[in-house]
């Protein structure tokens, strides 16, 4: 049994970055990944979605720039050339963070599956057949999530899409049925559709993307509908059935009211789960959650001394920046001593529909909740200057703020560049600055972020 001073398992946006430091911090480290280097962000996430999206914007614009004067006659989507280029993309992420890793002293990379055999020990599967056994007293998971799979009758005889292998198809789906209203399904849904699929969205909830605001699911229902993807909110999918001819038969239960429906695709977006399965943590004593995620404190240290969890596969909030700033929270805390926590950090998110759904802090619904005493400044796109000049006034800002601090407490950008919109007042939020300030601060004309002193003079009184 090899020993090392500390053992990484997973290469995702915590693991890899968190391995390199180590090293480099003099320790003796093993990274060990299963897969490929980057996890799912580099792989499967948003590398490859965001570069595909792009593809799908411009196919967009191509189907609607003559409002703007410009007459574009028999575009052409091309999906070989659109995966090729999403696989060129991928690998140079990829390939650039392995050579570095590797490249790196005191840093051993290992390609294997990993499964605890002791408290600090682990046994490591390569694609040889070999098993290589090591150990040591620091040990950090990055495994991550993966698609979950529901029980439903003839699912598996269908050859179901996932979130991973819907884009490596090289072709247009006639018709894509996705079970899921939310990030997940949403982009891909407009993605496809704009590819020229005809799209469908079944959302168990009462509305897509049901953990935000009412406004905000409905002003983004219309969005997607105006694009002709038809939206079945209150509905699950009973049973699947394939035709002789190669079709996909969906029983639909709306309500306790069955519908059939044809697709040829089907895509499964209705959440992930931890990949904890394989690692035998049981030999290791650290607890886990209901749905198999580790437990862990606000040092993202587990319930065993000296093993930690990072990224996805600890639960909480399944974002890649959540991850990376899991690996910086963990390295300064054990290479520089400092005394840092996940308590109460910054959970901004961004979903990458267009338009894009900018979000940071408390919601309308959260505050209500709360008993907050709060007001809501709310500004349509389409009083945006900027969004008027770029033809584009889908959506609205939405900021909520203390009525007696009139500190931002949350906001919702669904517009253009909703994200970056978003951003401006999340570093507002950690800086202590007043919307009030912001009404009159002095912004460069015209950005969309100038109309941030429009959107709080929604607030005189």
């Amino acid at each position: 049994m090899k020993q090392f001073d500390a053992i990484v398992i997973g290469a995702g946006q915590a693991g890899g970055p968190l391995a390199k430091k180590l090293a480099l911090a003099g320790k003796k480290t093993l990274l060990v990944e299963k897969r490929w280097i980057g996890g799912t962000c580099v792989n499967d996430g948003c590398t490859p979605t965001k570069t595909m999206i792009a593809s799908a914007k411009m196919a967009y614009l191509a189907a609607n720039s003559a409002p703007l004067g410009i007459h574009i006659k028999n575009y052409r989507v091309d999906m070989p050339a659109i995966k090729e280029r999403k696989d060129g993309i991928v690998h140079l992420f990829r390939d650039g963070s392995q050579n570095g890793l590797e490249a790196t002293k005191n840093l051993t990379v290992l390609f294997g599956e990993a499964a605890f055999t002791g408290m600090k020990e682990i046994a490591v599967k390569t694609g040889k057949g070999k098993k290589e056994e090591f150990k040591a007293e620091l040990i950090f998971i990055n495994t991550g999530a993966k698609t979950f799979i529901p029980e439903i009758d003839g699912l598996k005889d269908i050859g179901y899409l996932t979130s991973t292998t819907i884009m490596e198809l090289d072709h247009i789906p006639k018709h894509l049925l996705i079970l899921g209203g939310n990030y997940i399904g949403l982009e891909f849904g407009q993605m496809f559709r704009r590819f020229g699929s005809k799209v469908t969205v079944l959302e168990k909830s009462g509305r897509i993307v049901s953990r935000e605001d009412e406004d905000i699911s409905d002003a983004l229902t219309k969005i997607l509908e105006d694009e002709q993807i038809s939206i079945h909110p209150d509905t699950i999918v009973s049973s699947f059935k394939k035709t002789k001819k190669g079709n996909i038969v969906a029983t639909l239960d709306n309500n306790d009211t069955k519908k059939k429906i044809k697709c040829s695709h089907v895509l499964l977006a209705v959440g992930r789960v931890p990949q904890t399965e394989a690692l035998n943590l049981a030999n290791t004593g650290v607890k886990t959650g209901e749905k198999g995620n580790i437990i862990v404190n606000d040092k993202l240290e587990t319930n065993v001394p000296g093993i930690y969890a990072l990224g996805d596969v600890k639960g909480g909030p399944a974002f890649t920046h959540i991850s990376y700033n899991d690996y910086t929270v963990v390295y300064r805390n054990l290479v520089h001593g400092e005394k840092l926590t996940i308590k109460d950090r910054p959970v901004p998110y961004c979903m990458f529909t267009d338009p894009q759904l900018g979000r940071i802090g408390l919601s309308e619904t959260e505050a209500k909740k709360q008993k907050l005493n709060f007001k809501v400044a709310k500004l349509p796109m389409d009083h945006v200057a900027r969004a008027i000049e770029t033809g584009d006034t889908r959506g609205f800002m939405k900021a909520i703020v203390d009525a007696d601090t009139k500190q931002i407490l949350g906001a919702a950008i669904l517009g253009p560049e909703g994200g970056e919109i978003m951003t401006v007042l999340q570093m507002a939020m950690m800086g202590g600055i007043t919307y009030e300030q912001i009404r009159y601060c002095v912004f460069a004309h015209p950005l969309y972020a100038e109309s941030l002193n429009n959107l709080f003079m929604t607030l005189e009184s």
